[in-house]
C-alpha cells in the first residue's frame, strides 16, 4: 500500500509519522468496524494493547489532509501545523486531528512548510525542552537529615516520640491526649491523599519537562527565600532574648516560680519553634503542588470532575498538615510547659513567641512569593497577551516559566505558613483569654485545640466527599466545580455546627454557670455564619456569574481607563458588607459572652471577649477546608499553564480554563475569610496585649484615651504604616516587572526566531531576575512592619519619661495597634475584592464574551488584570498577616514600652 510505504520510507527522518497514520485510521475505524482494525493492527505489526497505546498519546500538533481519494489511495498533500481546535472532525471538508510527536527523544515544533517540502532538519535538531532551574534536587535540611537516618534508628526515634508526646499529654490532661490522637490521624490521611495524587499519570513527557522545569525553579527560590529569613530570625531572637533577660517580671510569673532566664529561653525557643513550622508549612503546600500541577493537566485530558479531584485532594493534603502542625505544634508546647513548670493559667502567655515567629516568617514569606509571582505574571502580560498578541502561558514567552512558579511560591507555599500563622494566633490568644475564665480553667484554656481537632476531623469528610467520575469526557465539564466545592463545603459546614456544639459542652459547662456553655456555643454558631457568609460576599463580588464582575467587563468594551476606574469602585464598595458583618459578630459574641453568667471575684462578668475567642473558633472551625479551596486555585492555574505550553487541544484547555476561573474565586474568597479571622483574631490580641500591659505595670490598664494627642499621633502612626507597607509592596511588583518586561522585550528583539519557534526563549533568565529581585525586594517593608511599632512605643516611651507619663509608650502603641487594624482591614478588603474581579472579568471575557480573546474589550481587561495582580497577591494578602504580626509582636515587646 502507498500510504504504508510512504510511511516506512520517512520512518528514518520522523518514526512519530506512524503514529499521526495510526492515530488518522483511529478516526476511521468508525466506520472501517471491527474485522478493519484487526487487519490494520496486522497491517502495522502491532498488537491491540500497543495500538492502543498509540491513541493516547500526548497532543502537539495536528496532521491535516485537504484530500484524501480512497483508504487505500495515496496522499496528495499534507501539512501539520498547530492545533486549533480540539472538538470532533468535521463532516465535510479538510480534517484535524490531534497527534503526538517525538523527534529524537524530545518534542520539536513542525512547520507547516516545512514539512510539506520534506524539510525536517531544522526541526530535528532542535528540541522543544524546558530548563532546569537547579543542579540537583532540593530538599529541606530536616528532612535530609531524616533521610540519611537508618530506617529502624528511625522507628525508634519515631517510637520514642510518640512516646514522649503521649506521657506528656497523658501528664498534662485526656483532652490533650485527644488532640494528639486526632493530629496523628490526620497525618496518616494526608499520607493517603499524598500517595493517591502521586499514583496518577503525569502525562506525556512534555508535560513532565514543564513540570519538573517549574518544581526546579520554585525549589530553588524556596531555598533562598527561607535561607535569607532564617538568618532575619535568628538575628531577632537574639534581640528578643536580650529584652528577655533584662526586664520585669509579672506576678504571675513570680507566683509560678518563672524567673527571668527561664521566661526568656522559653520565650526565644518558642518563636523559634514558630518560625520553624511555618517554614515547614511553607515547603509542605509548594511541595504538593509542583507534583500536583501535572497530575491535573493529564487527568484533564480525560475527565474534568478528575481533575478537579486531583486538585482537591492534594490541597487538602497540604491543609490537613498545616492545620494539624499548628495544632500539635502548640498542644506539645503547652503539655511540656505544663509538665516541666507544674503551672496551669501563666502557660498561654509563654506560647506568644510562636505566634509571632509564626506570623514572621508568614509575612517576608507572602512578602516575598507574593512579589516573585505577580512580577512574572506582569512582565509575561504586558509583553505576551498585549505587545505580542500571544496567548496566557505561551511556550514562546520567556517569562512563562517564572510566571507559573510564583504560582507555587507566592500561593501555596506562602498561603501554607499565612493560614498557620492565622490558626497559630487564634488558639494562642482564646487560650490567653481562657486562662482568666472560671475557677478551673482547664477546659477553657484546651477549648480551642479541640475546636481544630475537630476541624481536621470535618474537613476531612468534606475533602473525601468530593469524588470523580467514571465518565471521560473531556469536551465540557460535567457540572460546575464551584458547586461542587460548595456541596464540599456545606458538609464540612454542617459537621463543624455539630461537632462544636458537643465541644462546648464538653469542655465549657461549669457549675458555676450551668447554661454558660449553649451561650458559648451560640458564639460558635454566629462564628461559623459569619465565615460563609463572607464566603458569599465575596464570590459574589469575584465571580463573574454574579453581575459585579460582568458589569466591570461591559466596562473594558470603552477602554482601559472606565476598566480600571469601575474594577476601583467595585473594590472600595466591596468593603461595606463585610465590615457590617463583622461588627455584627463582635457585638452579638460579646453580648452572648457577656450574659453567659461566668463572673469573677468582684462578681463582674468575664465571658465578654471569650465570647467573641470562640466566635473567632468558629469562623476558624473549617479551616482546613477553606485551605484545601485556596490550594485549588494555583494548582488549577499551573495545570493551565502545563496545558498550554504542551499545546494540548483546545478542548482540555476550555477544562483547566473553567477550573483556574473557579480557582480564582476560591482564592478570594479565602483572602476575605482570612481578613475576617484576622479581625476577630487581632481583637482578642488586643485584648491580651493590654492585660499584659496591665501585669507588668501593676496597675490597671483597660481604655485608651485618643483625645491625648500623643496617643492620637499613634493611631495616625498605625494607619499611615497599612498605607506605606501596601505602596511599597505593589512598587515593589512594579519595579521587578519592569525588569522583565525590559528582559523579555530584548529575548524578543534579538532572537526574532522565538515567534515562528525556531528559537528557544531563555526562560532561566526571566527566573534569575525574579528571584533576586523579589529577595531585595521583601526586606524593606517587613522591616517596616516590624520595626515601626518598636520604636514608636519606644521614643514615646522615653518622652513619657521625662512628662511624667510612664505608660504612655504602651498607650501609644495600643492606638497604633487599633488604628492600624482598622485601616488593614478595609485596604485588605479593597485590595483582594478589586484584583480578584479584575482578574475574573478578563476570564469571563475569554470565555467568548464582549469578543472574546485578542478583542478590544480583552486588551482592556489584561490591562485591568495587570493593575489588580499586585493588589491581590502582594499587598492584599500580606497585609492580614501584618495586622496579626503586630498584634503579636506588640505581646512579644511589651517590655519594651513600659
Amino acid at each position: 500500500m502507498r500510504l504504508l510505504g510512504f510511511a516506512a520510507a520517512t520512518e528514518n527522518a520522523s518514526n512519530g509519522l506512524l503514529q499521526h497514520l495510526a492515530l488518522f485510521m483511529e478516526y476511521l475505524l468508525g466506520a472501517i468496524g471491527e474485522v478493519k482494525r484487526l487487519s490494520l493492527c496486522l497491517m502495522l505489526r502491532v498488537n491491540e494493547e500497543q495500538f492502543s497505546n498509540l491513541m493516547v498519546r500526548k497532543i502537539n500538533l495536528c496532521l491535516k489532509i485537504p484530500e484524501l481519494e480512497s483508504f487505500t489511495g495515496q496522499i496528495k498533500a499534507f501539512k501539520i501545523q498547530r492545533p486549533s481546535s480540539g472538538g470532533d472532525l468535521p463532516q465535510t471538508g479538510e480534517y484535524t486531528f490531534p497527534v503526538a510527536r517525538r523527534v529524537n527523544s524530545a518534542s520539536a515544533m513542525m512547520m507547516g512548510d516545512d514539512v510539506e517540502n520534506g524539510n525536517l532538519g531544522p526541526y530535528l535538531d532542535r528540541p522543544r525542552t524546558f530548563p532546569n532551574m537547579r543542579s540537583k534536587p532540593y530538599t529541606p535540611l530536616i528532612f535530609r537529615i531524616l533521610r540519611g537516618i537508618n530506617v529502624r534508628v528511625l522507628v525508634i526515634l519515631l517510637f520514642l516520640g510518640f512516646g514522649y508526646v503521649f506521657y506528656i499529654g497523658a501528664s498534662t490532661s485526656p483532652i490533650i491526649v485527644f488532640v494528639f490522637s486526632v493530629c496523628i490521624v490526620s497525618f496518616l490521611l494526608s499520607i493517603y491523599l499524598t500517595k493517591w495524587v502521586l499514583s496518577k499519570d503525569e502525562g506525556p513527557p512534555e508535560m513532565a519537562q514543564i513540570s519538573e522545569a517549574i518544581r526546579d525553579g520554585a525549589e530553588g527560590f524556596f531555598k533562598t527565600q527561607y535561607g535569607t529569613i532564617s538568618k532575619m530570625a535568628l538575628l531577632l531572637a537574639l534581640v528578643i532574648l536580650s529584652i528577655y533577660l533584662f526586664r520585669n517580671t509579672t506576678p504571675q510569673q513570680e507566683s509560678s516560680g518563672l524567673g527571668r532566664a527561664t521566661s526568656a529561653c522559653i520565650t526565644v525557643a518558642a518563636f523559634l519553634l514558630g518560625a520553624l513550622c511555618s517554614g515547614v508549612a511553607g515547603y509542605v503546600g509548594m511541595w504538593v503542588s509542583v507534583r500536583a500541577n501535572v497530575r491535573v493537566s493529564s487527568a484533564a485530558r480525560r475527565s474534568a470532575r478528575e481533575a478537579l479531584q486531583i486538585a482537591v485532594r492534594a490541597g487538602g493534603f497540604s491543609a490537613l498538615v498545616v492545620v494539624g502542625m499548628a495544632v500539635i505544634g502548640i498542644a506539645i508546647l503547652y503539655a511540656t510547659f505544663y509538665v516541666w513548670l507544674g503551672v496551669d493559667s501563666p502557660v498561654p502567655l509563654l506560647l506568644v513567641g510562636y505566634g509571632f515567629g509564626a506570623s514572621f516568617v508568614a509575612l517576608f514569606a507572602q512578602l516575598g512569593g507574593g512579589i516573585y509571582t505577580k512580577a512574572a505574571d506582569v512582565g509575561a502580560d504586558l509583553v505576551g497577551k498585549v505587545e505580542q498578541g500571544i496567548p496566557e502561558d505561551d511556550p514562546r514567552n520567556p517569562a512563562v516559566i517564572a510566571d507559573l512558579v510564583g504560582d507555587n511560591v507566592g500561593d501555596c507555599a506562602a498561603r501554607g505558613a499565612d493560614l498557620f500563622e492565622s490558626i497559630a494566633a487564634e488558639i494562642i490568644s482564646a487560650m490567653i483569654l481562657g486562662g482568666t475564665m472560671a475557677q478551673h480553667p482547664s477546659g477553657f484554656i484546651l477549648f480551642p485545640l479541640v475546636v481544630h481537632s475537630f476541624d481536621l476531623v470535618v474537613s476531612s469528610i468534606g475533602i473525601l466527599s468530593i469524588r470523580g467520575t467514571r465518565d471521560s469526557n473531556v469536551k465540557v465539564p460535567l457540572e460546575d466545580p464551584m458547586t461542587i466545592l460548595q456541596k464540599g463545603y456545606s458538609v464540612t459546614i454542617i459537621l463543624a455546627v455539630l461537632t462544636f456544639f458537643g465541644s462546648t459542652r464538653w469542655l465549657l459547662y461549669t457549675e458555676q454557670a450551668p447554661s454558660a456553655w449553649l451561650n458559648f456555643s451560640l458564639c460558635g454558631l454566629v462564628g461559623i455564619i459569619t465565615a460563609y457568609v463572607f464566603v458569599w460576599i465575596t464570590k459574589y463580588y469575584t465571580d463573574y456569574k454574579h453581575e459585579p464582575v460582568r458589569t466591570l467587563a461591559l466596562s473594558s468594551s470603552t477602554g482601559h481607563g472606565t476598566n480600571i476606574i469601575a474594577g476601583v469602585s467595585l473594590g472600595l464598595e466591596s468593603t461595606a458588607l463585610p465590615v457590617l458583618v463583622i461588627s455584627v459578630s463582635i457585638i452579638s459574641a460579646f453580648w452572648l459572652g457577656h450574659i453567659s453568667g461566668l463572673v469573677d471575684e468582684t462578681g463582674s462578668p468575664t465571658g465578654g471577649l471569650f465570647g467573641t475567642a470562640v466566635a473567632t473558633m468558629g469562623m476558624l472551625s473549617t479551616a482546613a477546608y477553606i485551605l484545601t479551596m485556596d490550594m485549588f486555585g494555583p494548582i488549577a492555574d499551573n495545570a493551565g499553564g502545563i496545558v498550554e505550553m504542551s499545546q494540548q487541544p483546545e478542548s482540555v484547555r476550555e477544562i483547566t480554563d473553567v477550573l483556574d476561573a473557579v480557582g480564582n474565586t476560591t482564592k478570594a474568597t479565602t483572602k476575605g475569610f482570612a481578613i475576617g479571622s484576622a479581625a476577630l483574631a487581632s481583637f482578642l490580641l488586643f485584648s491580651a496585649y493590654m492585660d499584659e500591659v496591665s501585669s507588668f505595670a501593676r496597675e490597671p490598664f483597660k481604655q485608651v484615651d485618643i483625645a491625648i494627642p500623643e496617643v492620637f499621633i499613634g493611631g495616625l502612626l498605625g494607619s499611615m504604616l497599612i498605607f506605606l507597607f501596601s505602596a511599597w509592596a505593589c512598587a515593589a511588583v512594579g519595579r521587578t516587572a519592569q525588569e522583565v518586561v525590559k528582559e523579555v522585550r530584548r529575548q524578543f528583539i534579538e532572537r526574532p526566531g522565538i515567534m515562528d519557534y525556531k528559537e528557544k526563549p531563555d526562560y532561566g533568565r526571566c527566573v534569575a531576575i525574579v528571584a533576586s529581585a523579589s529577595l531585595r525586594e521583601m526586606i524593606k517593608p517587613g522591616a517596616l512592619a516590624i520595626v515601626s511599632p518598636i520604636v514608636v512605643g519606644f521614643l514615646f516611651r522615653v518622652l513619657g519619661h521625662y512628662t511624667g507619663h510612664p505608660l504612655l509608650g504602651a498607650k501609644v502603641v495600643a492606638a497604633l495597634l487599633m488604628f492600624a487594624t482598622v485601616s488593614g482591614i478595609l485596604m485588605a478588603l479593597f485590595l483582594n475584592t478589586a484584583g480578584g474581579a479584575w482578574d475574573n472579568a478578563k476570564k469571563f471575557i475569554e470565555t467568548g464574551a464582549l469578543g472574546g480573546k485578542g478583542s478590544e474589550s480583552h486588551k482592556a481587561a489584561v490591562t485591568g488584570d495587570t493593575v489588580g495582580d499586585p493588589f491581590k497577591d502582594t499587598a492584599g494578602p500580606s497585609l492580614h498577616v501584618l495586622i496579626k504580626m503586630l498584634a503579636t509582636i506588640t505581646l512579644v515587646m511589651a517590655p519594651v514600652f513600659l
